[in-house]
């Protein structure tokens, strides 16, 4: 049996660099009571305005965009090893085409408004702060242009405010 604790964004453990790029995260957001999420392996985790913030990018084509584009909130959930199976198809799959949630076993719970999923291991909380397509233009070095866009499907970056921190604790 397991439970979840809040904890301090500062008593937050591991190494952010392995978390996102490595283990992957599930971004999630909710629109008219429905959730969607998807994974990503793109972003981070700092300070900025004074406040405790992660970022994202989301490209135009993914579904998930809609949601977070439509609220308030959004989740980063951090699942152990066992998961990756589930965040791999959860990165290939639309939830246009079908309920992927329900269909990767996945169990949506809320903190208030904000949806994450019971079998995470860490959730970050997020209140959107800041949202801005990239452009072509603002790439210093466009060798990045070539080999992350050959479509054109520049990202959007947001930035949240991390406002908790869950974790979870096994019972023993």
């Amino acid at each position: 049996m397991s439970q979840w604790r809040e904890i301090s964004v500062m008593q937050l453990q591991g190494n952010p660099f392995e978390m996102i790029s490595h283990e992957w995260m599930l971004i999630t957001a909710e629109k008219d009571n429905k959730a969607n999420t998807m994974t990503a392996s793109w972003g981070g985790l700092g300070f900025m305005w004074n406040k405790n913030v992660a970022y994202i990018t989301i490209r135009p084509q993914r579904f998930t965009k809609e949601f977070i584009d439509n609220s308030e909130t959004f989740s980063l959930t951090f699942f152990d090893e066992s998961y990756r199976k589930v965040l791999g198809y959860l990165g290939s799959v639309s939830g246009r085409d079908e309920n992927k949630i329900t269909e990767a076993g996945l169990t949506l719970v809320h903190d208030a408004a904000t949806p994450y999923f019971e079998e995470a291991k860490t959730v970050l909380i997020c209140r959107k702060l800041f949202a801005q397509p990239y452009t072509e233009a603002a790439f210093l070095d466009t060798s990045i242009l070539d080999i992350n866009y050959p479509k054109k499907d520049l990202h959007t970056l947001y930035i949240g405010e991390i406002t908790k921190v869950l974790i979870k604790e096994m019972n023993q």
